[in-house]
Formats: structure tokens, sequence, C-alpha cells
């Protein structure tokens, strides 16, 4: 299928529209991180830099960590910039620009998500490390897509059962991360996480302002949910578009978090730029080793 100028919308470059990427420019190795400035505070660990590039909220770096490529970038907040950083890292490793066509061969990237999160459960540590091995979306991304990869149905009724929830709102999903990845970052000390992504940070997270509620209680039953032994962990807003887009796709993900927050019992981290670098750290060592 050949795919007009309107659907794979390139740069005068030849680049990719949003990302100002070549194919070139990318590893098969991505970390994801949600902050612009926090893409730096990867790179700095590089022992050499190839490329450099930004356009809008999307900075890329690519370079070598003990002798392994990789390329890590920021998306932004929330799953809308997760789709778009999906689809044209997607383009770029399976799509041939110059013809608009997909290649024969698939490329399989491995996605690695080094971002920020509050944890809903009081026994949760802050300034730990938290594996989402699932993500529940409370996003619409996935509906707009053919395919069930990596989804939990049952899951998603029992959720559905115990939250009665409001069939005006965006049915909310459940999908596993890669489990190659998950069995490779699991660890002495790092938490085992069910993460909820949310579309917002305030209102759709049970934070409330000014503005009130539309439903009480809305965060008691969401920490209070289990399933099968599975308690929903922790909150941000970009997890579950990651996991089910690469399902779909035929990429891995995983999504490591550092827990700056405890919303349970109201705590902060006192150093949180020292938490998520040494995340960082640990990252980068674990995938020399994968």
């Amino acid at each position: 299928m050949h795919l007009g100028p309107s659907e794979l919308i390139l740069n005068k470059d030849g680049s990719i529209y949003h990302l100002n990427l070549l194919p070139e420019d990318i590893s098969d190795t991505v970390i994801l991180v949600g902050d612009p400035g926090r893409v730096d505070r990867v790179s700095r660990h590089f022992e050499t830099l190839e490329v450099s590039k930004q356009k809008r909220e999307f900075i890329t770096h690519t370079g070598r960590y003990k002798g392994k490529r990789m390329t890590v970038l920021s998306t932004g907040i929330g799953t809308d910039n997760i789709d778009i950083v999906l689809n044209e890292i997607d383009a770029l490793a399976n799509i041939d620009l110059k013809n608009r066509k997909e290649h024969k061969d698939k490329k399989i990237i491995n996605f690695i998500r080094i971002g920020t999160s509050g944890t809903i459960q009081d026994d949760i540590p802050v300034d730990s490390f938290l594996l989402s091995e699932l993500a529940l979306g409370f996003d619409s991304v996935v509906y707009y897509y053919s395919g069930m990869a990596g989804r939990q149905p049952e899951m998603e009724s029992a959720l559905l059962k115990h939250l009665h929830w409001d069939s005006n709102k965006s049915r909310p999903y459940v999908v596993k991360g890669d489990e190659t990845l998950v069995q490779h970052f699991r660890g002495e000390g790092v938490v085992q996480g069910f993460t909820g992504s949310n579309v917002g940070f305030y209102g759709p997270q049970g934070r409330f302002l000014r503005l009130q509620p539309a439903e009480a209680g809305l965060f008691d039953k969401l920490s209070s949910f289990s399933y099968q032994g599975r308690r929903l962990t922790n909150f941000e807003m970009e997890t579950s578009a990651l996991y089910g887009l690469s399902a779909l796709l035929g990429h891995r993900a995983i999504s490591l978090n550092a827990i700056i927050a405890n919303r349970a019992t109201i705590a902060f981290s006192g150093d949180p730029g020292r938490t998520v670098d040494r995340l960082i750290q640990w990252t980068l060592e674990k995938l020399v080793q994968l």
C-alpha cells in the first residue's frame, strides 16, 4: 500500500514530520522520557553523541553507552504524544520513506520509558523504583486501532464492575508490558507495578484544587481495586498507550518509574532529581546487558 503525502507526512529534508528524524538517526533501543530537559540527563552518560535534533517538545539524542547504541527522546506529556512518537518511530523503522511502502522485513524496537510517578499505596516508599508490568489506560488511544494484542479483557471487566464505571467516560483498558523486558528489568528492591495512565494530572488523578469532583470516592475505588492479587500501584500519563501501541505494532516496551510522591501518605520526595538520576544510571546499566 502506497502512503500518500497527507498520511505519511515528511519534512522538506525527508525527515518524519513531528520528530524531524531520518531512519539512520535512531537506534533499535529507544529510551523515552517525558521532560525534554531529561534527555540531556540521560545522554550526558554517553561516550559519543551522534545525533542531536529538536522539533517542538521532541528532543532526540543518539549515541553510545559502553559501546551500545541508544536513542533517548522526549515525548512531552500525555498519551496523545505517545501516539505521535510510537507511530513515527515505527515509520522510521518499518516504512521506506522514499517510496512510501512498508518494508517486507519488520524491525523490532525496544522502548524503555524512564518516568516519574506517584504511588497510591501507602506501603510503596517514595524514592523507590517501580516497573510497570501492567498498565491501565483511561485514554481511548488504542480504540482507534484494530486488534487486542497485549490486552487483558477479564481484568478490564473486573475493574469496570468494581468502579461502577460511568458509560459517558472512555472505557478503561488493561495491557501488559513486554514479558522479555519485564523479566530483564526485574530485580531486588524494584516494585512490581500495575500503573494507571490518566488523561490529566488534576481531576483525572483525583486532585482537586478549586473544581469539585464529579464522582466522589473515585481515588479510593481505584486504590482498593485488586484482581488475582494485583492491585493498582501508581498514576502517570503515558504507559498505557506505550504498551498498547507497542503490542499492536510488534515492538517491545517497558515503563520504569521513579516514585517521587505517595498520594496515600501525602508525601513528596525531598530530592526527586536525585531519584530520577539514580533510575537513569540503573536503567543504562541494565540496557548494556540486554
